[in-house]
Parts: C-alpha cells; structure tokens; sequence
C-alpha cells in the first residue's frame, strides 16, 4: 500500500535525525513535493521581510528552470585561494554524503541544491563594496520554488543536529509552508524616484586603456578586459523583486539572477553562460565582440553585418572561442564546435556568439569546468595569468562578484554557472553598476568609453536611470 506523502516526509525526518545522532553531526534533510503554484516571482517577495538578505533566484533564457530560494540553512565558504573551487566541492559533498531525501526523486534543480558565486578574482578578495559576500558563498535554502519545464516543485531542507527534536521541526515545516502560501500575491511596488547617477573616475579610466594599448604593443599582453562603475542612487530603498520583474520582461533571452548576503543584493540579467552540466553532457558559450542595436530593422541588420566581418571583433571572439574549446578537452572526451560564430541579439546590444557542446567522463564535476574555464579571455584577457594581474593591478574597480561564475548545482551533479555581467550591486538606494570591454591593441579608448556606455543599459533600464547613447 502506498504511504502518503505527509507520511513520508515524516518518516524521512524521523530518519535524518536518528542518523544525526549515531554520527553525532549535522544531517542534511530534505524533502520535495510537486504543486500548483507557478509563480516565483511572488514566492521570492513573500520571503522579503522573514528572510531578507537570504534570497536567491535563477532563471535561464530558455524558461527551463527557475530558482528561487528563501532563508539559508548552510552557508559555505572557502578561503580566498586557488584551492576555492574544491573547498566548496569538498564541504558540498560531505553534506550530500549523510544527507536524506524524501518526496519526488529524479527531477533536476530539486532537493539538496547549493546555491551562490565565487569572485572574479581571489587575490582581491578585500573589499568593502563586497564585504558582504566575501571572495566566494554559497548558500542551501530552507525552502525552495523550482519551476522545470513547466511543472512546480516545493523543497523542504533542514539540517538536524544531534539534539534536535522531531516535533520541533514539524510544526515549524507547518508553520513556514502555511506562512508562503499565505503570502503569494504580486504587491505592487511603487516607481523609485532618482536622485543622481555619476560615472566613477570616466577620464580616468579611459587612460587606462590608453596605457594598456600602449603596454600591448610592448609586450606579450594580447588582450585585457578593463571595467568600470557607474553608481545610482534613488529616493528610498531599491527593492530587487522589482527590478527582477523588470529583467524578466526586457532581458528574456538572458540569464536572469538575484543573490541576496546581509543588506546587498547581486542582480542582474547576463547573456554569458560559463557552464552547463546535464549528466555527462556539458554545454558552453563563447561571447565577445559587441556592438548596438539599430533603432530600425535596416540599422540594426547593418551593425549585425558590420560585427560580423570586424576584424577587431573577430580576433577577440576567436581568442575566447579557442581558449573554452581547449579547456573543455582537458575533461571531455568528445566536443563540438560551430565553425563561424552567429549573432546574439539582446534588447540593448548584440554580440558575436557560438555554443560549445562536450561529453564529459563520469568523475569530471561542475565545479572543475568552472575552474577550468574562470575568467574566459572575455572577462579576463590574454595570456590569462598575465591578464588578470595587470586588471588586478590598473583597473581600479573592486570587481567583486562582477564577471565571476554565479550558479547552482543540485545533489544529482546537474548545474549550470552564468557570468556575472550586465550586473549591479545594491546596497539600500544605491546601486553600483559594471562593465567592461576587451582591449586590444587597435584599441580606441573613446570607442572602449561608449562599448562599455551601451553595456551599463540593461541595468539602468532596469532601475529606471538615464540610458546611454
């Protein structure tokens, strides 16, 4: 006879708890059921004051899967070092090792998932614009929406300790899903008025470039990404499941996100998937090489031709095709790759694009493919090592989680990582903005000013600021 699902769901805790004893630790349980409810826009809101600053949500351009997590039952974080990637793989696995599930089995993005982004640069790691998150975090939420190809999936995760009590756990399992369903109704967020928004340090960063251009034609730098702020500030408080809800309906072909840490919040809608990973098939996506929409259709298909066939753009895209095609084949044994790139067009810009498809071996993880393949020549430059020096040492901006892996994984080794790009930081009314562009040594610095103008727009549209020409 088939038990209930209530039924199971408490036999599985009863489990963990008893097992939390005889190894006298932690025991991560969890528990999914399949629902009705499609809207996770309003499951994010509902968390907003019980759970604020322990928020995320994901959506990739293909609508496939949609994340979003409230509160934070266990955060990991790793020593800002080379060694990150594994340290966050090492702790993720020991948790999934004791862990205990119940519910719907077998549907990806559900159950255990760890959730959080590394910095673009572990070197750089102190930093008082992103004190909040460190080099690196991760976070497992208390309660979860995943949306995956249609259908809705609630997960429950709890960490029993050795001394927990059953009934404790219930009622608050109870207690919090009535709480959500209670709360799952759009409020309308009031327009925020603007009271300034200034570029940070603009003369000064376009002589960088100058300099960087200088430096190229006397030495073995062939390419550097440089950055730089744009800061905002409102009237009141920015509140993100607003700038979300615009995201979602002005940038639907990119990855839309939202990572919350203490008061700030990391959002945005990036075009640039670093890595996917469904079984042993692994997919990525070489982008560099930008230029503006048209304001008509004729426009617009003639600066697609023009990105097309620019030699400058061109060479960089082939920089970052070439670099994720060598990666990949250090842990796939089979990959493919589009002989010419194609245009990616986005509501603000248009790139040069190709996907990259791979069959990985049974052993290679998520997290080595992001160690592999952090920063691209698109964030970073080439030789990367070079790169990622003079950027540490010239750019000036403290970069954060700007242009770093942002993602997930779930217990069953699935996951994908976004770039961190066409972001912002929010911080109470005010929000820094980035971009970026690759230099190379053809570089005009007025030209690299105005790429990075058009890239901040995105954002500001986002925000409700004053676009750039």
């Amino acid at each position: 006879m088939a038990i209930s699902e209530e039924t199971e769901q408490l036999q599985g805790l009863a489990f963990a708890m008893q097992r939390a004893k005889e190894r006298n630790e932690s025991v991560l349980f969890s528990h999914v059921k399949k629902i009705e409810y499609k809207n996770p826009l309003s499951f994010y809101q509902a968390g907003r004051e019980q759970y604020a600053g322990e928020r995320f949500f994901w959506q990739d351009p293909a609508k496939e899967i949609t994340i979003t997590g409230l509160g934070n039952i266990k955060k990991l974080q790793a020593t800002a070092s080379a060694n990150r990637y594994k340290q966050v793989e090492k702790c993720w696995l020991k948790l999934q090792n004791a862990a205990v599930q119940s519910g719907v089995r077998d549907v990806d993005a559900t159950g255990p998932l760890l959730f959080g982004g590394f910095s673009f640069d572990y070197e750089q790691s102190s930093s008082l614009l992103w004190n909040q998150f460190g080099d690196n975090l991760f976070y497992i939420p208390a309660y979860m929406l995943s949306i995956v190809k249609g259908e809705a999936y609630l997960t429950t995760n709890i960490l029993c300790s050795p001394e927990d009590q059953e009934q404790l756990f219930i009622h608050m399992i109870n207690e919090r899903e009535e709480f959500l369903v209670e709360r799952l109704e759009n409020r309308e967020v009031p327009t925020n008025a603007l009271v300034e928004q200034r570029e940070i340090r603009p003369t000064e960063w376009k002589q960088t470039v100058a300099k960087a251009v200088d430096e190229m034609k006397h030495s073995d730098l062939d390419k550097i990404v440089l950055a730089r702020e744009l800061r905002v500030v409102f009237q009141d408080r920015i509140v993100s499941e607003k700038v979300l809800e615009t995201l979602m309906v002005e940038q639907p072909t990119s990855y839309i996100f939202s990572f919350e840490a203490g008061g700030d919040c990391f959002i945005g809608a990036t075009p640039e998937q670093l890595i996917k990973k469904k079984g042993n098939e692994v997919f990525s996506v070489c982008l560099a090489g930008s230029i503006a929409r048209g304001k008509s259709q004729e426009e617009d298909t003639r600066l697609g031709d023009e990105l097309l066939h620019d030699s400058k753009n061109r060479m960089e895209h082939q920089y970052v095709v070439s670099m994720i095609t060598n990666a990949l084949q250090t842990l796939c044994e089979k990959i493919i790759v589009p002989d010419e790139p194609e245009l990616m067009k986005i509501r603000h810009i248009q790139h040069l694009y190709t996907p990259v498809k791979g069959m990985c071996g049974g052993d290679a993880t998520i997290f080595d493919f992001v160690e592999k393949l952090h920063p691209t020549p698109a964030m970073g430059g080439l030789p990367k090592e070079k790169a990622v020096v003079r950027i540490r040492e010239i750019e000036g901006l403290e970069r954060g989680l700007y242009a770093g892996p942002l993602g997930w994984v779930d217990s069953y080794g699935n996951g994908e990582f976004a770039v961190g790009i066409r972001s912002a930081l929010l911080q109470g009314n005010e929000a820094s903005l980035f971009a970026g562009c690759g230099v190379l040594e053809d570089s005009l610095p007025e030209s690299e000013y105005q790429e990075t103008g058009i890239k901040f727009n995105p954002m500001l549209s986002a925000l409700g600021g004053h676009l750039h020409d």
